[in-house]
C-alpha cells in the first residue's frame, strides 16, 4: 500500500504543478503582455505563434521520446527548459525577445505532458479509475493558481507573473525529479497499411474542419477573457473564481461523462457541445456585467470542453485502428489545436482594438462555434 499511495502522490504532484501553470498563462499571460505595453494586435500575434508551437512540437518530442525509449527524461529535460526559457522574461521587455523567450518555452512545456500521460498510464497498469483520480489534482492545480494568480496580480501587478511562473515551474522540475522509470513492453507494431483513407473520409473532413472552428472560437476566451473581465471592474479574485468555475464544470462533466454516453449518441454530443458553446461566446457580452449571469455562463464550459473533448477522443478511437492511434490523434491534435488556436488568436488580436473590439470578437466566436455545429450536423453519423 504504501508504494502505490508515494507513486500516487508523485504522479499527482506533477499533474498539480503542470496544470497549475497553465492556470497562470491561460487567463494571465494577456495581462501580463498588456502590462508590458502592448497592443491587442501584437498580443493576438503573440498568442497566435505559441499556438502555432503546437502543431509540430509534440510530434516531434514523442518521436525524440520513442527513438531514446526514455520518455521520463523528456518529461525532466522538457520541465528545466521550460524553467530555463521562461526566466529570460525578468530580463526581457521589448516584443521580439518576449515573444521569443515565449516561444521557446512553448517548445519544451509541450514536451512534457504527452510523455507523462503515457508514463502515469504504463505506472498505474492502465487503470481508469487511479488515472482519474491523479488527473483530478491537474484540475485543483488549475483551480488554485486561476485564483491565487488573480489575487497576487491584483496586489502585486503584472511583474508577479513572471515570478509566480518561475515558482510553479521549480516546482514542477523537482516534482519529475522524484518520478520513478517504468518499464515499457514492447507495443505491437505491425503496419496498419496508409492512413491517407481515413483522413480523406467525408466524416473525418467534416469533423475536422468542425473542430477547428471550434478552436478559433475559443481565441477571445484563452487569451483575452481576463482582460475582458478587467475592463467591466472585476477584481483579480474574482477573475481568477470565474474561470476556476468553468474548470470546476468540467471536472463534473468528465465524471459523469460515462453515463452520458449511454444515452446520447456520439453525433448528438458533439453537436450539442458545439451549439452551446456558439450561444456561450454570443450571451458572454450580454452577461458580463451580472456576476451571476456570467457564472451562469461559465458552468457551460462542461459542454464547451468536457463534453466536446470526450466525445471527440471517442471519435478518433472509433475512426482509426489501433495501429492508427499515434499518427491520428497527432495529425487532429496538431491541426485542430495548433492551426485553428493560431487563427483565432490572430483574428481576435485584430479585433479586440484594446477592448473596444471585445463584443465584435466574442461574435466572431459565435459565429465560427455556430458554423462548426451546422457542418456536424449535416455531417455522416
Amino acid at each position: 500500500m504504501f508504494p502505490i499511495n508515494m507513486m500516487f502522490t508523485r504522479l499527482s504532484s506533477s499533474y498539480f504543478f503542470y496544470f497549475a501553470l497553465l492556470g497562470l498563462i491561460s487567463p494571465f499571460l494577456s495581462i501580463f503582455l498588456d502590462g508590458r505595453g502592448f497592443n491587442s494586435r501584437q498580443v493576438g500575434e503573440i498568442l497566435a505563434i505559441l499556438t502555432a508551437t503546437k502543431i509540430v512540437a509534440p510530434s516531434l518530442w514523442a518521436m525524440l521520446a520513442d527513438k531514446t525509449g526514455k520518455p521520463l527524461l523528456i518529461i525532466r529535460l522538457g520541465a528545466l527548459l521550460a524553467l530555463v526559457s521562461f526566466a529570460l522574461l525578468f530580463d526581457f521587455t521589448n516584443y521580439w525577445p518576449i515573444t521569443f523567450s515565449l516561444a521557446l518555452f512553448t517548445l519544451f512545456w509541450t514536451a512534457i505532458l504527452p510523455q507523462l500521460e503515457v508514463h502515469t498510464l504504463t505506472s498505474l497498469r492502465h487503470s481508469s479509475k487511479i488515472y482519474a483520480r491523479v488527473r483530478l489534482w491537474g484540475s485543483l492545480g488549475f483551480i488554485a493558481l486561476a485564483i491565487i494568480a488573480g489575487e497576487t496580480m491584483s496586489a502585486f501587478g503584472y511583474q508577479s507573473f513572471t515570478a509566480l511562473g518561475v515558482i510553479i515551474l521549480a516546482c514542477l522540475f523537482i516534482s519529475t525529479l522524484v518520478l520513478k522509470p517504468v518499464k515499457f513492453t514492447k507495443q505491437d507494431t505491425m503496419s496498419s497499411g496508409p492512413i491517407s483513407a481515413k483522413l480523406i473520409d467525408i466524416g473525418f473532413i467534416a469533423f475536422f474542419i468542425a473542430g477547428l472552428l471550434l478552436q478559433v472560437s475559443f481565441a477571445p476566451y484563452y487569451g483575452f477573457f481576463a482582460l475582458f473581465l478587467r475592463d467591466f471592474n472585476y477584481t483579480g479574485l474574482e477573475i481568477g473564481l470565474l474561470i476556476s468555475l468553468g474548470v470546476v464544470a468540467e471536472v463534473l462533466a468528465f465524471i459523469y461523462m460515462g453515463t452520458l454516453f449511454k444515452y446520447v449518441s456520439l453525433k448528438a454530443l458533439l453537436v450539442m457541445s458545439v451549439g452551446i458553446t456558439a450561444a456561450r461566446w454570443f450571451l458572454m457580452p450580454v452577461v458580463a456585467d451580472s456576476i451571476v449571469l456570467l457564472s451562469l455562463n461559465q458552468l457551460t464550459h462542461a459542454a464547451s470542453f468536457a463534453i466536446y473533448h470526450s466525445a471527440s477522443m471517442l471519435f478518433l478511437s472509433k475512426h482509426f485502428t489501433k495501429a492508427q492511434q499515434s499518427r491520428g490523434q497527432g495529425i487532429y491534435l496538431g491541426g485542430v489545436y495548433g492551426i485553428g488556436g493560431a487563427i483565432g488568436a490572430y483574428i481576435t488580436g485584430i479585433l479586440w482594438l484594446e477592448g473596444a473590439g471585445a463584443n465584435n470578437a466574442f461574435m466572431m466566436a459565435g459565429a465560427s462555434a455556430l458554423l462548426g455545429a451546422i457542418i456536424m450536423i449535416f455531417s455522416k453519423k
